[in-house]
């Protein structure tokens, strides 16, 4: 009877210690997924905040970090459950769809013209950013645009078509598309001693800059506001809309904007909160 009862008690507790086991791993931390731009995770301001919203909240949050229109791609399929870009009129469109709860206004930074510090295009000389730019192509200097549909790269090819310049006809040559991040993008640059639009945020926190300086800045035209949006549970049965909503409340708090203010890169603050 013994030989026959042992398997059987070994088997019981195998199967409560792996149901234990079990009942630890399901028990995840509850997280929301963050639809957001290179820019502001290489700005680093994820890296600040976000720990602060987690003590606050209980609340982790896991950024995929894209260009805009990827970020927006995203959260069409259900793939996020906040959405946090800075393409204003893409993302009144993505609420207007239906996609979106609401759009709310949270933070700004701006846009910023960089080039080699020589400023061989005289672009710094000009009175506007598409004045910049029309110089850059006077000369035929190089420029590396992003090319992603990312928030910034439909500014640049707004700022183009305000210079009265067809790039798309200079592709390949002068004007050159990398496809990548702002990161990657300014690396370029640097390498082949380029010109190229970027976010002031990002251009602070970046340790290759060598001989790349602000070659123009200041335009109003250059501001680069951001928007926070949950993303719809009609749409997506799906989406963690009350842990997506309490960061969105969170962002948009006063501890939120002390937060973001309080982020800054050798004294100088990256983003300013609505």
């Amino acid at each position: 009877m013994s030989i026959i009862q042992k398997p059987s008690l070994c088997l019981g507790i195998i199967v409560t210690v792996f149901c234990f086991f079990c009942g630890t791993v399901a028990a995840e931390p509850p997280f929301i997924t963050l639809a957001s731009t290179t820019s502001t995770q290489n700005s680093g301001l994820f890296d600040y905040i976000l720990p602060k919203f987690k003590a606050a909240s209980g609340i982790s949050v896991r950024v995929v970090a894209v260009g805009t229109g990827a970020a927006l791609r995203l959260a069409r399929n259900g793939d996020a459950d906040v959405l946090l870009v800075h393409h204003q009129p893409s993302e009144e469109a993505f609420v207007a769809a239906g996609y979106g709860v609401a759009r709310h206004a949270v933070m700004y930074n701006e846009f910023i013209v960089v080039g080699p510090a020589a400023d061989p295009a005289d672009a710094g000389t000009a009175k506007t950013a598409a004045g910049a730019l029309a110089r850059i192509s006077g000369h035929g200097a190089p420029f590396v645009s992003r090319g992603d549909d990312s928030g910034t790269h439909k500014r640049e090819l707004a700022l183009w078509v305000e210079a009265g310049v067809a790039v798309a006809r200079h592709s390949g040559t002068w004007y050159r598309e990398t496809g990548s991040g702002m990161g990657a993008t300014l690396n370029i640059a640097t390498a082949i001693g380029a010109y190229t639009l970027t976010d002031r945020g990002t251009w602070l926190s970046f340790q290759n800059k060598q001989h790349l300086r602000i070659v123009f800045q200041g335009d109003p035209k250059l501001r680069n506001p951001y928007g926070v949006i949950l993303v719809s549970p009609q749409r997506h049965s799906h989406v963690k809309f009350r842990q997506g909503q309490r960061f969105i409340d969170w962002i948009l708090s006063s501890s939120g904007r002390v937060a973001i203010a309080d982020h800054k890169i050798d004294g100088q603050q990256l983003f300013y909160a609505e």
